[in-house]
């Protein structure tokens, strides 16, 4: 069991909590969001593979925190989300302002769903529904889930805790790794389940370079990515976040900003990297494109080309090889 468990409550790793309902309500009445478009295109879209075998990963960004990942001849869904709304009412809450990057019914099939933790941009359970009615995936999430997926999708998930393991499929294994957040579908259920994010590793080639997925994560002092590469690296590829950063007083526990994001990439040991979480929903107050340029001035002020750390659009696909060489020394956060 996680040491951080506490009266049956997860702590907040690093000792320092998420922001208070109190914070939440300062944030509602002084909060000034920037304007989105109403609707946004998508860039013409990659061709949909149906399996990749050999030694190379193939990412395709959908949209949000959900990614396409196909490897060792498995197809995996990191956080799926297809509904229009990502909140817990039909009529109300953020809504998409962009399409899915691949429309569902053109899904490969799917064998593994990779869940973050419980927030409603995260785990939509009516995407795991149609997910588990027309390919029944194998579904892998934190401690403090199946419950929920088994009530509300008729689900079997495996659960884990941080640093645990889960095969996948045969040739992978999946293991929750921390991640600064925390989770809560309700007003009474706050840390009642855990969060994290995934590392997926080849379980015939465990030496081999693996696949980090972030989930939703804030910086923090970095260690958690540096440990994240310790136990389990090194990585060929990483799904780091971007987006939803403003206020900084607000959101800094919880959501990296561009700049933090490139800092974890550094200490990941620089795998190629793809950026997640911004554009399609307005969850918090900066502009819709205001990631991906912070983003690319983040990483020219690091000297960072800016091909290993890419802001696809929904649709687009990256095809990195599992033998990667990636950098050596830990840089400093």
């Amino acid at each position: 069991m996680n040491p951080d468990i506490i009266a049956g409550r997860y702590a907040f790793p690093g000792g320092h909590a998420p922001n208070s309902g109190l914070d939440a309500l300062r944030w509602a009445v002084t909060r000034k969001p920037a304007r989105w478009p109403r609707w946004l295109d998508n860039p013409e879209p990659a061709p949909i593979l149906p399996r990749v075998e050999g030694d190379e990963v193939r990412a395709t960004f959908v949209n949000h925190a959900t990614v396409l990942l196909q490897l060792h001849g498995l197809n995996l869904l990191t956080d799926p989300v297809w509904a229009r709304r990502v909140s817990p009412f039909r009529y109300a809450g953020p809504a998409r302002h962009r399409a899915p990057g691949i429309a569902f019914d053109s899904l490969p099939p799917i064998d593994a769903v990779l869940l973050s933790h419980g927030h409603y941009d995260h785990l939509c359970t009516r995407t795991l529904v149609r997910l588990h009615r027309t390919h029944a995936p194998q579904v892998i999430a934190p401690l403090g889930h199946a419950a929920l997926l088994k009530r509300r999708c008729g689900i079997e998930a495996v659960e884990l805790d941080w640093w645990q393991g889960a095969p996948v499929g045969g040739a992978l294994e999946a293991t929750l790794v921390p991640a600064r957040h925390w989770t809560a579908r309700g007003v009474s259920d706050r840390n009642r389940a855990l969060w994290g994010g995934f590392v997926l590793r080849s379980t015939h080639e465990p030496s081999s370079p693996g696949v980090y997925f972030a989930g939703d994560t804030g910086f923090g002092d970095g260690r958690h990515f540096a440990l994240a590469r310790e136990r389990l690296g090194p990585f060929a590829l990483a799904l780091l976040p971007i987006g939803a950063y403003e206020p900084r007083w607000f959101m800094a526990p919880q959501h990296m900003n561009p700049a933090e994001a490139v800092q974890a990439h550094r200490l990941l040991g620089e795998p190629a990297s793809i950026a997640i979480h911004h554009g399609t929903f307005q969850l918090t107050d900066e502009a819709h494109d205001a990631p991906v340029k912070a983003l690319a001035e983040a990483l020219r002020s690091h000297g960072i080309d800016g091909t290993r750390f890419r802001a696809p659009g929904n649709g687009e696909a990256w095809q990195v090889a599992l033998d990667t060489p990636v950098s050596g020394a830990l840089p400093d956060a």
